[in-house]
């Protein structure tokens, strides 16, 4: 069946740097957009950033624009998200998700879903 599953999540200093990435088997995620969220304790879920070709088609959540950057590697079937810059804020458990059309913030455009990697800023 296909899957995804995220990894590098882990303990960081605040305004360090972590990077997650995300690999799907079962099948090939190349068509489709693939996007970030996250959730926080006591948070809702909420949309992080997504792809689709590239640069041409990528958006972000204005809280991580300038400090978080999403690409992918096709022939890997893979996604990644580089977070600089993080505060104790991005704390969370990061899902990767795929199956979007186009780069959504909405979640339900997502068919595929990770179990999640947690990803703590201190301070």
């Amino acid at each position: 069946q296909a899957q995804l599953v995220e990894s590098g999540g882990g303990l960081v200093q605040a305004g360090g740097s972590l990077r997650l990435s995300c690999a799907g088997s079962g099948r090939t995620f190349s068509s489709y957009a693939m996007g970030w969220f996250r959730q926080a304790p006591g948070k809702e879920r909420e949309f992080v950033a997504a792809i689709k070709w590239s640069r041409f088609s990528i958006i972000y959540a204005d809280s991580v624009k300038g400090r978080f950057t999403i690409s992918r590697d096709n022939a890997k079937n893979t996604v990644y998200l580089q977070m600089n810059s993080l505060k104790r804020e991005d704390t969370a458990v990061y899902y990767c998700a795929a199956g979007a059309q186009a780069p959504s913030s909405w979640s339900g455009e997502y068919d595929y879903w990770g179990p999640g990697t947690q990803v703590t800023v201190s301070s």
